[in-house]
């Protein structure tokens, strides 16, 4: 079965200008060029737009997505087997939220009691599929998978204390940085403040603390784009004074 690509964007549900992206990015070529000059695509392309899309879905950017497919050692199968398993985890953490909000009404309206550690549980759970879907395989590459899983494991079991600490702590990392930025010294007092508070943060999620992994870590908020935006988001420049903070802190620079 042959789809130009308006049929294929009818059938697959997404647009014509998303199609042709595609092929201009590299992503999906047509199968061929009719002699009316028409983008026809056969299965292998269908199947190719089914990968795209489940990858899109979980949240992979097109960038990523492309190296993925059009690598010599991509395999449709496993990849869907990967596929079908990431959407049973994030089946599962939507069930959790919706039992935890089902509970909570519950609780409100007094029909039940609800522990601590049961209103906590789904939010927990989405802060490890976050990670997960974000940083997942670049952590698990760089530090072991048995590291990250007891990382997962400590998030699991933290009390309501504790989540609100990390939080707390989460956003006074950003705020303390914001304001040793106008410094504009990361050897600074305001900086190295950050820096300890960033250590502390880390901590939470870490089962042993170390200065070359903290350095590391901060190195690695410059190389990688995703974690540079997250930081600069406010303002440019932050992942870059935070590397720097870390390094002095740690003795690495």
């Amino acid at each position: 079965m042959e789809y130009t690509v308006q049929k294929l964007g009818q059938m697959a549900g997404v647009s014509t200008r998303t199609l042709r992206y595609y092929d201009e990015i590299g992503i999906l070529k047509p199968a061929r060029i009719n002699s009316s000059g028409y983008r026809i695509y056969g299965q292998a392309e269908v199947d190719r737009l089914q990968q795209i899309l489940f990858y899109r879905e979980l949240g992979v950017s097109l960038e990523s997505i492309r190296d993925i497919v059009t690598a010599p050692s991509f395999d449709g199968v496993r990849a869907l087997l990967d596929h079908r398993d990431k959407l049973l985890e994030k089946r599962m953490q939507l069930e959790l939220l919706i039992v935890n909000v089902e509970k909570t009404i519950a609780l409100t309206e007094g029909r039940i009691t609800m522990t601590d550690k049961e209103k906590f549980a789904g939010f927990k759970q989405k802060m490890i599929e976050d990670n997960e879907k974000k940083y997942g395989q670049e952590i698990r590459e760089k530090y072991g998978d048995a590291t990250v899983d007891k990382s997962n494991k400590k998030i699991q079991n933290m009390t309501p204390e504790e989540y609100d600490r990390i939080t707390n702590l989460a956003n006074e990392v950003m705020v303390t940085l914001q304001e040793a930025m106008e410094t504009g010294d990361p050897a600074g007092e305001l900086a190295q403040k950050a820096a300890d508070l960033h250590r502390q943060w880390l901590s939470f999620y870490w089962d042993g603390y170390t200065k070359e992994a903290h350095a590391s870590l901060a190195q690695m908020y410059v190389d990688d784009p995703r974690f540079t935006a997250y930081y600069d988001v406010e303002q440019p420049g932050t992942a870059i004074f935070l590397r720097d903070a870390v390094l002095i802190y740690t003795g690495m620079k």
